[in-house]
């Protein structure tokens, strides 16, 4: 039975559903390998058990990503989400390269293809239920906004595809006695999969580098250039970064001259708000409040504050 907290959980259900799927199409592609001998048919086994491993630890990193922030972790545990992915992709680009290792041994010692039929029909079942699995955790991922569900579920559709080739291959030998293809649908696979890590491993490494998102960067300047609350006359230095479900925003804020600090408080808090409600995520925001007049001479305190960074970096 699955317990209330996985139920209310749509992201955490699908990944651990994931988890349990990818390990019975792991045993019916290794299989169709023992009954077959189709070194495509290894490579797609290949491709599941560290697709298996992946997925083993996008649920902890997923489990890791909950725990609230703490007195070693004042920012929280989401950016383990970049790492699942990175690794996930890695992972990917390392079956690739084992895939060729494979297909290179086959073609020095030769191909031997037997019990084509029983093959065919674990294959195709293997990949109808990676079809079905990897199709509903994408929707979870992107109905939810959950990047590691997303990318967890887009490497169970690349091992349809796979799974995909191999039939293809298989039934093409079967009519053409053609034995070659087993060994191009392999390097096919490889090369295909390969694509797929390198795109997961640019994601993770754009996240850990806190480029920016553009749909992020527009929500929040949509808010700023329109009508701001109050004695607000203008801001600066904005700078943002999303880590799994929560986006942490840094703004400065320039005010009309003397008025309170009571007034300015509810102003920020005002267009706090707005900004939050404009993201898809959590927000967690961060203002400066400046006075219009005496801004530029207050900063001149910070001038020399710090050895690398200009002032107008920073202030």
């Amino acid at each position: 039975m699955i317990s209330g907290t996985a139920t209310k959980d749509p992201v955490k259900k699908a990944l651990i559903l994931s988890l349990a799927v990818s390990a019975v199409s792991l045993s019916m592609k290794i299989g169709a390998f023992f009954v077959t001998g189709s070194t495509a048919a290894l490579s797609d086994s290949l491709e599941s058990v560290v697709h298996f491993f992946a997925v083993a630890f996008v649920v902890y990193g997923y489990y890791l990503s909950l725990k609230p922030a703490d007195d070693d972790h004042h920012y929280g545990h989401e950016r383990i989400e970049l790492l699942s992915v990175g690794a996930e992709g890695a992972i990917i680009v390392a079956a690739a390269f084992t895939i060729v290792y494979y297909a290179v041994q086959s073609m020095i010692t030769g191909i031997v293809i037997e019990n084509m039929g029983t093959g065919l029909i674990m294959l195709i079942g293997a990949a109808l239920i990676n079809l079905a699995l990897g199709s509903y955790v994408v929707s979870v991922g992107k109905k939810h906004n959950s990047m590691i569900a997303i990318s967890n579920g887009k490497h169970t559709l690349t091992d349809v595809w796979t799974s995909t080739g191999v039939v293809a291959a298989l039934v093409i030998i079967h009519f053409t006695g053609w034995l070659f293809i087993d060994i191009i649908i392999s390097l096919g696979i490889a090369a295909y999969i390969s694509f797929e890590g390198y795109r997961l491993l640019r994601f993770s490494v754009k996240g850990i580098m806190d480029e920016r998102n553009p749909e992020t960067d527009a929500a929040l300047r949509g808010v700023l250039d329109g009508e701001l609350p109050g004695h607000i006359t203008g801001w600066h230095h904005l700078r943002h970064r999303t880590s799994g479900r929560t986006t942490w925003v840094e703004l400065h804020l320039v005010f009309a001259d003397n008025i309170s600090l009571e007034a300015a408080h509810a102003d920020a808090t005002r267009l706090e708000r707005s900004l939050i409600d404009a993201l898809k995520t959590d927000g967690v925001i961060t203002l400066h409040l400046e006075p219009q007049t005496a801004h530029d001479t207050d900063h001149q305190i910070l001038r020399g504050a710090n050895k690398k960074k200009k002032l107008d970096e920073f202030a």
